[in-house]
């Protein structure tokens, strides 16, 4: 199950569950899509890997099923 992370990784704006804005690589790397589509070219600065829209969990599953709460902020240098 996906954590969704509730922040960009690489700006540390917020990233609600219900976000269209969050991108995410193969190892659940988040970011935003200003971040990942400037910045980062579209490719995870951690892996290297493909940075693609995050699925957004039903708001019916989100009470039994909650998003990450952990923050990670590692912005590229």
């Amino acid at each position: 199950m996906l954590l969704l992370k509730p922040s960009c990784e690489c700006c540390d704006v917020d990233l609600p569950p219900e976000s269209v804005d969050a991108r995410i690589c193969s190892f659940e790397c988040t970011f935003c899509a200003p971040c990942a589509d400037g910045r980062l070219a579209g490719h995870c600065p951690n892996c290297g890997g493909e940075l693609l829209r995050r699925p957004r969990r039903p708001a019916g599953k989100l009470a039994r099923f909650p998003a990450s709460t952990e923050r990670v902020f590692k912005p590229p240098r």
